[in-house]
This record gives structure tokens, sequence and C-alpha cells, in this order.
């Protein structure tokens, strides 16, 4: 789901809310995979990391110029 925070700026906040929603549970599988050991490939929950944060900085930026503008 890698994407880049262009594309990301384009989203509506209400679309940013739910991606931020789905990486959550997205990490909460791989939480319980790394612990039971099933984790395929752990490179995913750094890429799903990223993902979240990425889309976590553009929610905050979307919300300080939406507050500036008032």
């Amino acid at each position: 789901m890698a994407t880049t925070a262009k594309e990301l700026k384009e989203l509506s906040l209400d679309d940013l809310n739910r991606r931020a929603v789905e990486l959550k549970a997205t990490l909460f599988q791989d939480q319980l995979k790394l612990r039971t050991g099933a984790l395929d490939n752990p490179s995913e929950r750094t890429g799903h990391k990223r993902d979240l944060a990425r889309v976590l900085t553009v929610i905050t930026q979307k919300q300080k110029a939406a507050s500036a503008k008032k």
C-alpha cells in the first residue's frame, strides 16, 4: 500500500482517517503474527509503520491548514 505523500495530500480527511484505521489494524495483525512466529516478511511491518506515519502527518497538516483558515 506504499503511497507517496503527494498522493495522500489529494485525499480527503475522511479517506485519510479511514486509511489510518486500516493501517493500525494491519499493524495489530502484524504484531500478533510476529509474536506467534507467523510473520513471513518483517520488512512489511516496517513499511506499514512508515505508511501510517505518512498518513498521520498529512492528517495533521490538513487540520492545521483548516484551523489557520478560520
